[in-house]
């Protein structure tokens, strides 16, 4: 109702004052049924009241990108021995990180979500000789690494079973399309 005053407001001040314009309108509200008069104003309530959109405080999720595509990424005159070789890298880390979990508590080297990196880092400057393949292949490393940030997160504390399957899950994903995008 409040609307209305204003917008009755504004109309009469826009029109410097002078209501007689508005003298049909006015007798036609004078005539109405005060049944019609309270039901015209319920409605108009009813849309003023009636919600726009909800706002929520919580973050929206980001959209799921869907599945992991490397095909067309790898570019250049190296572009399929480097897809093979992201491939098998990734393949081995993965089985590295299985077989670290399988040890015992006590023995195992892979403890934390710093220590993957580390070995990631490792297997890089030894495999490939200390060259990196990311800044050959600069499309296909930003996929790769959105895709693990999304699959394990960015986390480095300590690998828990759940998070260490992720890992491992992780790897032989990026293992299996750079394999197949290799081709």
């Amino acid at each position: 109702m409040l609307s209305i005053l204003l917008v009755a407001a504004a109309l009469a001040l826009f029109y410097g004052g002078d209501l007689s314009k508005f003298q049909p309108a006015i007798e036609w509200v004078k005539k109405l049924d005060p049944k019609k008069f309270l039901a015209i104003g319920l409605v108009l309530a009813a849309v003023l009241l009636m919600p726009r959109g909800q706002q929520s405080d919580e973050p929206t999720p980001a959209p799921d990108t869907g599945p992991l595509v490397l095909r067309g990424t790898f570019l250049g005159e190296s572009a399929s021995s480097d897809a093979g070789l992201i491939g098998a890298l990734c393949d081995e880390l993965a089985d590295e990180i299985e077989y670290d979990g399988n040890q015992p508590e006590a023995e195992r080297y892979l403890k934390t979500g710093v220590a993957v990196d580390e070995l990631r880092k490792a297997a890089r400057v030894l495999r490939c000789r200390g060259i990196s393949i990311g800044d050959r292949q600069p499309q296909a490393r930003d996929i790769i690494a959105a895709y693990l940030d999304k699959a394990v997160g960015t986390d480095g504390g300590p690998l828990t079973p759940e998070s260490r399957s992720a890992w491992v899950t992780a790897y032989r994903e990026v293992g299996r399309i750079a394999t197949d995008a290799a081709q």
